[in-house]
C-alpha cells in the first residue's frame, strides 16, 4: 500500500463572512437502541436528546461527547448498509461521505480497547509521515476512522 501526502498549509481567507466549525455526523442505523448503547460503549458518547420526524417518519436521537455530536436515524424499511460500503477501499469508489473521523490521542491504545470489547477492526493501523489511523466498523458496520493529530 503506498500513500503520498502533499502538505499545503494554505491559510483560510480572513474575509470569509461567517464561522463553520464540525457540530455533527448523520447516521442512519437499522436498531437504534442497540446504536446508542455500542457509540455509548465504544467511544464514549453519552444520549444528549431523542427525536422522532413523523412525516419520514423515523426515529432518532443525538449522542455528545465534548462540542462533537452524532445524529442516528432509524427508518423503519430502510435499505441495509450495501457491502461495498463496509471496506475501507471499495466505498471510495461511491460518490457521498466515506467515513466519520474521530481524533484519538493513541490510536493502537485505542484500537486494542476497542478489539478488547469485539470492536470489528476495518483496517489495522497504518502510519504515514508521522500519523497513525485505522478503520472500524460500528454495530451496523458503519466505517468510523480513529486518527492520531496531525504533527504540525
Amino acid at each position: 500500500m503506498a500513500i503520498v501526502l502533499q502538505r499545503i498549509h494554505e491559510i483560510p481567507p480572513a474575509d470569509h463572512p461567517f464561522e463553520v466549525r464540525p457540530h455533527h455526523c448523520g447516521l442512519s442505523v437499522p436498531d437504534l437502541e442497540a446504536a446508542i448503547v455500542w457509540y455509548r460503549e465504544m467511544l464514549g458518547f453519552a444520549l444528549e436528546m431523542r427525536q422522532e420526524i413523523t412525516h419520514v417518519p423515523l426515529k432518532g436521537a443525538f449522542l455528545r461527547r465534548g462540542d462533537y455530536r452524532i445524529e442516528l436515524f432509524e427508518v423503519t424499511g430502510a435499505a441495509p448498509l450495501p457491502p461495498e460500503r463496509r471496506e475501507v477501499d471499495e466505498d471510495l469508489r461511491t460518490h457521498g461521505t466515506k467515513h466519520m473521523a474521530l481524533t484519538v490521542p493513541d490510536v493502537r491504545r485505542a484500537l486494542e480497547f476497542l478489539r478488547s470489547r469485539g470492536v470489528e477492526v476495518a483496517m489495522e493501523p497504518i502510519e504515514v509521515e508521522g500519523t497513525v489511523a485505522c478503520y472500524i466498523r460500528d454495530n451496523a458496520g458503519i466505517l468510523i476512522e480513529l486518527v492520531e493529530p496531525f504533527p504540525n
